[in-house]
């Protein structure tokens, strides 16, 4: 992620939860997270325990949410700011916009193995949406759009390594996909119970409303 200066395996052992941003390493034992499960630095390990405040718990489980899929904190607050202008339920608004970021729809179809290199396969211009390039990876998608990738890049060594090791992964019941067209699909916009991003969404919204 652009924003952060530390090895994402740190960032993971920090949020004390698998944040799947290594691709592949994540699902695999050799995952750091599971060999030590402790924050990272001198005093992960055995270090003073300390009551944490509810600002200091709100403000972790924003900072997950934010390094999950991949966003600096200022695109972070458009987003929220977009969830609370919109009606229904804030919390679930918002992770409705993140997860139809369409470099997160590319991740969750199986193009990447992870939403950093779904990033960069949109910026390079691998992907189009309804026929058309899109080059910026927090285009929000629609229901019925058709996300595919373009001719010239479906022989990219990491794109068919990343749809050869999406086998595994189960596919959300919101999109559809054929692999052997290298297309995609929105069936609809995801329900919150559709979405499997282990995050507390209101406590990120009591952190914004302060």
């Amino acid at each position: 992620m652009a924003s952060e200066g530390n090895p994402v395996c740190r960032l993971c052992r920090r949020e004390g939860v698998k944040l799947y941003l290594k691709g592949d390493k994540c699902y695999s034992r050799k995952c750091p997270v599971e060999k030590r499960a402790y924050p990272p630095g001198q005093h992960g390990q055995g270090g003073m325990r300390r009551k944490i405040s509810d600002y200091g718990v709100q403000l972790r489980e924003k900072q997950k949410m934010r390094r999950v899929y991949g966003l600096r904190e200022g695109q972070f607050r458009i987003c929220v700011k977009e969830a609370t202008r919109r009606t229904g339920v804030t919390g679930e608004n918002l992770l409705q916009i993140l997860e139809m970021r369409l470099d997160n729809v590319v991740y969750r179809l199986g193009l990447a193995t992870s939403r950093a290199q779904a990033r960069q396969f949109v910026n390079h211009g691998h992907i189009q949406v309804n026929g058309r390039r899109v080059d910026i990876p927090s285009f929000q998608v629609r229901p019925n759009d058709e996300i595919s990738v373009v001719e010239g890049a479906r022989k990219i060594p990491p794109l068919v390594s990343a749809i050869e090791a999406s086998g595994g992964r189960a596919l959300p019941t919101w999109l559809q996909f054929d692999a052997n067209q290298f297309r995609g699909s929105i069936v609809s916009a995801p329900t919150r119970d559709e979405i499997d991003t282990d995050v507390q969404e209101s406590l990120i919204v009591e952190f914004y409303s302060r």
